[in-house]
């Protein structure tokens, strides 16, 4: 009898015992234990003191409290974010803001933790305004459906060609539009207009700026018959007047020079490239439209635009590339072409008299050639002028 009545004396002072522990544990506990969030703030710790009321779309944050150690889940408006382990702790929780658009704002963040409690505090998610990166074809035919590249498309949209005209939607995603070219549409920027901004394009449609090749008209040494002015069937459309088309084969090696000249051929298109071009190359883009009735799979083509005199070997613009006999646009950093050049030991200058021009195709391989150009032009990365 003594033995167990000393059992459960002991169990009795164990318990007491525990129970005086466990709280005052919690008691010693910041907030008695309970969640709180005293803070958001940006994760770089050279700003640790920069905090948040907001943050944009895809941001990673810190949240900053007590006893946070047992969050599950964590919400912004209506859209949850995804929470990884070991970015949590009592004291922070690193998150990163959902990109998905939410249906209904409250400005509002909410952690749900283990035991099903909740925590709210006020924070905004920023939306982004459409983001508009390049269209495929920037001389696209009216009635033809262009696709625009880009993020945070976010309907309801509408697309506006310079002129006012507004395009067609057929199709919308978070990063790709697929709209109809509208009558009407003049050269300049593309605006994307969502409920949350709009922005316009730093691309141009149509872009009629700095054109160093054309053949409108065929000027140069070489070569008229390439020239194409009234396509037949089958042919690919004209999409700016008379284009450039290369239709033969081509074997390795072989020394087939498309179009171009020296300044005092080409005319006064040869004085197109801008002075900041040739001093701030960085800063450009060469851009052309390209049509491959069969693939460019073989062989090399070599442009020299900008140059006082020819170089053979740059810049070579090397396969594969194939646009399925659709004319798409292609833009080159000027950086990389200028480099080329330089890399061989020319170092293009400016020139008020207008320089040098050659589309090459010389390079390994054999090359059952059918190629379209039109359009080439160095133009601004940005457009400072837009509005």
């Amino acid at each position: 009898m003594k033995s167990i009545y000393k059992q459960l004396l002991f169990l009795t002072l164990a318990t007491a015992m525990t129970g005086s522990y466990m709280s005052c544990s919690e008691d010693s506990l910041p907030n008695n234990g309970n969640p709180r969030i005293r803070y958001v703030r940006i994760t770089d710790p050279l700003s640790a003191d920069s905090l948040l009321i907001g943050a944009g779309q895809g941001n990673l944050i810190a949240i900053i409290g007590e006893n946070l150690g047992d969050a599950r889940e964590i919400w912004f408006n209506d859209q949850q974010a995804v929470l990884t382990t070991t970015y949590i702790t009592n004291t922070t929780i690193l998150v990163s803001v959902p990109s998905q658009v939410p249906l209904d704002i409250t400005n509002r963040m909410k952690i749900v933790f283990a035991k099903g409690n909740t925590l709210e505090h006020e924070f905004e998610v920023q939306i982004s305004e459409p983001f508009v990166n390049s269209i495929n074809n920037e001389y696209a035919l009216p009635g033809e459906v262009a696709i625009i590249r880009g993020n945070y498309f976010y309907e309801p949209l509408t697309v506006t060609f310079t002129g006012g005209a507004i395009g067609e939607l057929v199709s919308v995603e978070d990063d790709i539009l697929q709209v109809r070219v509208p009558s009407g549409a003049e050269p300049g920027p593309i605006t994307v207009a969502s409920n949350f901004g709009q922005t316009p394009s730093d691309f141009w449609f149509r872009d009629n700026r700095n054109i160093i090749l054309s053949s409108d008209p065929f000027t140069g040494w070489w070569n008229a018959a390439f020239v194409v002015s009234q396509p037949a069937a089958g042919d690919p459309p004209t999409i700016n007047g008379n284009y450039i088309r290369v239709t033969r084969t081509i074997g390795a090696w072989a020394w087939t020079e498309v179009a171009g000249g020296p300044a005092d051929a080409m005319g006064d298109i040869s004085k197109n490239i801008p002075d900041e071009a040739i001093l701030k190359p960085e800063n450009y883009y060469l851009k052309f439209e390209v049509n491959t009735l069969k693939p460019y799979n073989n062989n090399m083509i070599k442009f020299n635009f900008g140059l006082p005199s020819e170089v053979n070997d740059a810049y070579q613009w090397a396969p594969p590339f194939d646009t399925k006999g659709q004319w798409q646009t292609v833009s080159i950093p000027y950086e990389a072409i200028s480099k080329s050049y330089k890399d061989l030991g020319v170092t293009p200058t400016v020139n008020p008299n207008g320089y040098w021009t050659r589309i090459l195709i010389h390079g390994p391989g054999d090359w059952e050639c059918d190629i379209a150009f039109d359009n080439f032009r160095i133009v601004p990365k940005v457009d400072e002028n837009k509005n």
